[in-house]
C-alpha cells in the first residue's frame, strides 16, 4: 500500500515543528495536483459539442515547470525545516551542556590584614573636669546668677550669700585693729620718753662718776646715780619690748579682719573654671552650711575623655598618643578623632585588662558627658595576619578545615590553625597562603577532589 502524504511521519513534542512540517506538505499536494492538471491536458479527453483546438505544452515547458516545483520545494524546506532543525540541535546541546555542568562554588581570595590594626571598646563619655560648687559661708541664698546649661568664664559669679552676723564680726575685727594700733602708738611714746630719760641717766653717771675720781663727792652718791641708769636701761628695754607686743597685736587683728573679709568674699560664690553648670541643687532663700551644701555642679565640655578596659591579650599594643576614634548611636556616620592620652600600666589583677584614658576634642558640642561610647583604637602592625570569612570554616571531627579551590579547578580540604576571632573574620596562624581562594560557606556536598567551578565573590578579608 503506497504511504500518503499525511501518513509522513511528524516531530512528537514539538508543535512548532508539526506545523512547518504540515505546511510543507500542504505545498507539496498543491504542486503536485498542478502537475496532474497539466498532465490531463496534454493526453485530452472526451468532449462534447464542436471540435476545439487544444494546447499542448513541449516537454520542454513540462520540465521546467517541474524544476520549478523543486526549486520551491527545496527553498522551502531550506528556510523553515533547516532552520529549525538547527534549533533544536542547540536546545538539546545546551541541556546537555547543562547535565555536564560543574557544580558552581563561591571562593574569596585568603588576604592580608592592613598595617594598622582596629581594636573596638565600649566607654563612657566623661567631662575633662567636673566638680560641685560648695557654699564656703554660712547663710542664706539671696541670688542666684546661673542655672542648668549656662556656660560659665572662671571666676564669674553663680550666687550670692546673705551673712548678717558676717557684717557685725567685720565691723568687731576693724575696731579690734584700731585699738591695736592706738596701743602701738602709746607703746612707742613710752618708748621714745623712756629712751630719753635713759640718756639722762647716762649722762648723769658719767658725770657723778668724774667727781668722784676727784674726790668731790662721795663714792655712796656716786653709787646711786649709778643705779639710777642701770634702771632706765632696764626700763627701756620693757618699754621696747611692750612696743613689739602691740605690733603683734596689730598684726593679730590684721590677720582676724583678713579672715572675716575673706569669709565675706565667700558670700558671692564664683565659677572655678570655664565650663558649663549640669546641675542646680539649690534655690533663692535657701539655708547653706560651709563645705556642706552643694550648689552646682560644673564641667568643662571642650574636651572630653573616656575610660576603656583594654583586655590582656591586646594592651601591649596600646601606646600613650595612639590614635583613636570615637563614635556614637545617635549620630550615625560621624567619627571623632582623639588620642590615647594616658594609661595605668599595669593590668587590674581581677579583670586582667588595662585602664586607658583617651581624651576626645569636643569644640562644636556635639559629645555630651554620660553617652555611651564605641572607641576604635588605631595601632600599627608589623606583621598582617591573614584574614578569611567565619563561614567558610569546616568544622569536623578532625579539626578545624577550608576548602581550598587551586589551579586545578578541584577542592583540596586544608587544616589550618585559627588566630584571634573578629566575629565575622578570623586571623590564620597556620595552614594558608597569601593569594589561596577559599569556599565561602562550604555544603555537605563539598568533599576532597571535587571538580568545580570557581565564582569570586567580594573579598571579605583585609579589613580588620
Amino acid at each position: 500500500m503506497k504511504q500518503t502524504d499525511s501518513d509522513e511521519p511528524g516531530f512528537p513534542g514539538d508543535p512548532a515543528a508539526n506545523l512547518e512540517h504540515e505546511r510543507l506538505q500542504r505545498e507539496n499536494r498543491e504542486l503536485r495536483r498542478q502537475l496532474e492538471e497539466l498532465k490531463g491536458a496534454g493526453h485530452g479527453g472526451a468532449e462534447t459539442g464542436p471540435p476545439r483546438e487544444l494546447w499542448h505544452p513541449s516537454s520542454t515547458t513540462i520540465w521546467s515547470i517541474f524544476l520549478a516545483a523543486v526549486a520551491l520545494f527545496v527553498v522551502a524546506f531550506l528556510s523553515g525545516y533547516i532552520p529549525l532543525e538547527k534549533r533544536r540541535a542547540v536546545i538539546a546541546g545546551e541541556a546537555h551542556e547543562q547535565e555536564r555542568a560543574l557544580p558552581r562554588v563561591e571562593v574569596i581570595e585568603v588576604g592580608r590584614a592592613p598595617g594598622k590594626s582596629m581594636l573596638q571598646l565600649p566607654g563612657n563619655i566623661q567631662a575633662i573636669t567636673e566638680a560641685p560648687i560648695l557654699a564656703r559661708a554660712d547663710g542664706y541664698v539671696l541670688r542666684r546668677m546661673v542655672d542648668i546649661g549656662d556656660r560659665l568664664q572662671a571666676g564669674q559669679p553663680v550666687a550670692e550669700i546673705e551673712a548678717p552676723e558676717m557684717e557685725e564680726q567685720v565691723r568687731q575685727s576693724k575696731a579690734n585693729l584700731q585699738q591695736a594700733r592706738a596701743a602701738v602708738d602709746q607703746a612707742l611714746a613710752n618708748y621714745q620718753q623712756g629712751k630719753s630719760d635713759t640718756e639722762l641717766a647716762r649722762v648723769t653717771a658719767q658725770r657723778w662718776t668724774s667727781l668722784a675720781a676727784k674726790g668731790v663727792v662721795s663714792r655712796q652718791e656716786n653709787d646711786q646715780y649709778q643705779a639710777q641708769y642701770q634702771s632706765r636701761l632696764a626700763g627701756l628695754e620693757s618699754l621696747e619690748k611692750a612696743v613689739g607686743v602691740q605690733r603683734s597685736n596689730v598684726a593679730a587683728a590684721e590677720a582676724s579682719l583678713a579672715r572675716i573679709e575673706r569669709m565675706q568674699s565667700y558670700l558671692v560664690v564664683r565659677a572655678p573654671f570655664d565650663g558649663v553648670i549640669t546641675l542646680r541643687n539649690v534655690d533663692v532663700g535657701a539655708l547653706v552650711n560651709a563645705g556642706s551644701t552643694l550648689l552646682f555642679r560644673i564641667a568643662q565640655t571642650s574636651t572630653l575623655r573616656t575610660y576603656l578596659n583594654v583586655p590582656q591579650a591586646q594592651a601591649s599594643s596600646v601606646r600613650a598618643g595612639q590614635p583613636a576614634r570615637l563614635s556614637v548611636s545617635n549620630l550615625p556616620g560621624r567619627q571623632f578623632a582623639g588620642a590615647v592620652a594616658r594609661t595605668a600600666n599595669a593590668l587590674d589583677p581581677a579583670s586582667r585588662t588595662l585602664l586607658v584614658e583617651v581624651h576626645v576634642p569636643n569644640r562644636e558640642g556635639a559629645l555630651l558627658p554620660g553617652m555611651y561610647a564605641r572607641v576604635d583604637l588605631v595601632s600599627p602592625r608589623t606583621d598582617a595576619p591573614l584574614l578569611i570569612p567565619s563561614d567558610a570554616l569546616i568544622t569536623r571531627g578532625e579539626g578545624t578545615e577550608v576548602a581550598v579551590v587551586r589551579q586545578d579547578h578541584r577542592v583540596h580540604v586544608q587544616r589550618i590553625e585559627v588566630g584571634r576571632d573578629y566575629g565575622d573574620q578570623l586571623e590564620v596562624a597556620g595552614g594558608l597562603r597569601d593569594g589561596d581562594m577559599v569556599i565561602a560557606n562550604p555544603g555537605d556536598a563539598v568533599r576532597e577532589g571535587l571538580e568545580v567551578q570557581p565564582v569570586p565573590i567580594v573579598e571579605k578579608g583585609a579589613q580588620k
